[in-house]
């Protein structure tokens, strides 16, 4: 009898607690083939194994082979991450990310663990929240290997850096830290490490659940991460020097640090003539601006400061609220609100039914106000055209903060009129100016005011400008490249 019969009925403690574990799910399958040479068990996670790798790498190796020991399997086996433990957290661990156990005795000690993962992906879409007419159609998706291999095309270099952590007590989430080793901040990087490497949470669904865990000031509105869905816009800012959080699971990307104004950049600006992309941002910021201000001067005025009203625009406003009893700070909230709720029905409903709701719902209900009396049209218009602005901003975690924002400028107007919402504004800029991300200012190169940064701001100058990456980011290298010898070179024909 071979020598490897003897020791058969052996039970060491160890695999067998792990057994036991597993075979209380239904999903766990663990068989003995006495086909081969020599017996062996295959013990796995049936829904999370590739059964394929099974049949064609690990079966034919086994069923032929005269294997001493379990060690002699990375000989044999031509698959490179097998490893050989009999430790119980790792094997549990490689069990649940579709490892295979492979054992010649049920109870063994050590046993063999091939990695045979099954990845049900689904194919690379365009990016709809940040949809640009120009340039690349590509998006991220909820696998974190895709994604990195689409930032990986773009930045061919050995520079960059890619870190990975398992995060979520339950979940065990995979995260990737991801930046340029030459252009980085060190200690930006140290700072994003510690931070993921401190929490404490048992699920981490999405790269959402890490933003709000590690921002700075956890109890403000205000993004003071950037997420992305362009893998692009991830190579562009790695570019730059900031550090970039992939989650597993999740198709949006975490920039830090950023600033304010990014928020109201979008990266089709740099596929168009610098002209056109500053008019856009000129033209978002004003949009925004608009929307939070432009209905609580509607009700400061018509509240406090009637002297402030045009005598030929007097007459209408007159006239269109002559049958409305509810005083403007209702009229404005009423509004404000109904549109909220269309605007959250139509997200939340399917595609095709939501467009409907938000336009037939949009026209039926401004129409009855109107006529019911419940409403101005000078007001609905005015409304109307402050969500249309808010509807600018590229960003979607922004677009809500705009959302909220407007409601506070509204309570000052009707307590204070303008004066309210003066004070309104400087509460708002107050906060700001002590927000942070990453350590960094947010309300950068506003405060503090930094002339080079404004190059590429609320207006964007042309590529040949742009010659310095920015300030606030401290970078080990600060050139992109040298301006003298780029003005230098002639054309062929000069």
């Amino acid at each position: 009898m071979p020598n490897w019969f003897k020791n058969e009925n052996k039970k060491p403690k160890l695999t067998e607690e792990v057994y036991q574990t597993f075979r209380k799910s239904e999903d766990f399958v663990c068989q003995l083939n006495n086909q081969a040479i020599r017996p062996f068990w295959l013990c796995y996670q049936k829904n999370i194994v590739d059964t394929k790798v099974i049949h064609q790498n690990i079966l034919p190796y086994l069923l032929y082979a005269k294997i001493p020991t379990i060690k002699e399997l990375k000989s044999i086996i031509p698959i490179e991450n097998l490893v050989i433990t009999n430790n119980k957290d790792d094997i549990e661990n490689k069990l649940l990310q579709g490892s295979i156990m492979v054992q010649f005795h049920k109870y063994d000690g050590y046993c063999a663990l091939i990695d045979a993962p099954k990845f049900d992906k689904r194919s690379i879409p365009i990016p709809e929240v940040e949809f640009s007419v120009v340039g690349p159609k590509e998006a991220f998706i909820e696998s974190i290997d895709v994604n990195l291999n689409l930032i990986r095309k773009r930045l061919p270099v050995p520079e960059l850096r890619v870190k990975m952590l398992t995060i979520g007590k339950v979940t065990k989430t995979k995260v990737a830290v991801l930046y340029i080793s030459d252009i980085v901040d060190k200690v930006n990087v140290q700072t994003v490490l510690q931070r993921l490497n401190d929490i404490e949470f048992d699920q981490v669904s999405d790269s959402s659940f890490i933003e709000q865990i590690i921002d700075d000031n956890r109890n403000s509105p205000f993004p003071q991460m950037l997420q992305t869905e362009r893998p692009d816009r991830v190579a562009s800012v790695l570019v730059e020097g900031k550090v970039v959080i992939l989650s597993d699971g999740s198709p949006q990307a975490l920039i830090t640090p950023t600033t304010l104004v990014e928020f109201f950049s979008s990266f089709e600006d740099y596929f168009m003539n610098w002209y056109i992309s500053s008019f856009i941002r000129l033209l978002r910021v004003g949009s925004v601006v608009f929307s939070i201000l432009i209905t609580p001067i509607y009700v400061a005025v018509l509240s406090f400061h009637h002297e402030l009203i045009p005598r030929d625009l007097l007459a209408t406003l007159i006239t269109s609220r002559r049958e409305v009893p509810l005083p403007p700070i209702l009229e404005a909230l009423f509004l404000e609100l109904t549109i909220e709720l269309l605007r959250e029905a139509g997200a939340r409903l399917p595609t095709k039914v939501g467009q409907t709701i938000g336009i037939v719902g949009g026209i039926v209900i401004g129409t009855a106000s109107v006529e019911a009396g419940l409403t101005s049209n000078v007001l609905l218009i005015i409304v109307a055209l402050s969500a249309l602005a808010s509807f600018t901003t590229p960003v979607y975690a922004m677009g809500n903060t705009i959302r909220l924002v407007r409601f506070p400028f509204l309570l000052f107007a009707e307590i204070w009129g303008l004066l309210g919402i003066v004070l309104c504004f400087c509460f708002l800029l107050t906060h700001l100016i002590q927000l942070t991300s990453l350590g960094r200012p947010f309300l950068e190169p506003v405060y503090p005011p930094r002339l080079r940064d404004l190059k590429d701001a609320f207006i964007r100058l042309p590529f040949s400008e742009l010659s310095k990456r920015p300030v606030f980011l401290r970078t080990q290298d600060t050139s992109r490249f040298n301006k003298k010898d780029a003005k230098a070179k002639k054309d062929i024909d000069e």
